[in-house]
């Protein structure tokens, strides 16, 4: 189970992610893009392409869905109760990447911050 405080933290963790209103649900932002939103206390919607999506819900099937925006494929809708932390730290770091400008994924370390010893 991961918890919405954990999501908070490790999106945070992401070099120059901020936290801003997304019509009136909290969303998460590298260089003012949307990587991540928060659409209720349950659920987290991660911005990935279909590749990513396909890998998603086939590592992670009870946890993730499709998540659609209109007739687009746009992501993974994740049931945090489901997830695992260790999964959805690697999910929310590769939708960073994707939006990060590409000097900030080049200094960044493979490992999400929250997978790497001696955080939690």
């Amino acid at each position: 189970m991961t918890t919405l405080a954990y999501v908070r933290r490790m999106a945070l963790s992401l070099p120059e992610t901020t936290e801003q209103d997304h019509h009136g649900f909290p969303s998460f932002r590298v260089a003012g893009k949307i990587y991540a939103t928060v659409p209720d206390a349950g659920h987290l919607h991660i911005m990935l392409p279909d590749t990513h999506v396909e890998m998603a819900i086939g590592t992670s099937p009870h946890a993730c869905e499709e998540l659609w925006w209109g007739k687009r494929l746009s992501g993974v809708r994740v049931t945090l109760a489901s997830a695992q932390a260790v999964h959805l730290a690697m999910l929310l770091t590769e939708a960073w990447r994707l939006k990060a400008p590409a000097r900030l994924g080049r200094a960044f370390p493979a490992s999400p911050p929250a997978t790497r010893k001696g955080t939690s």
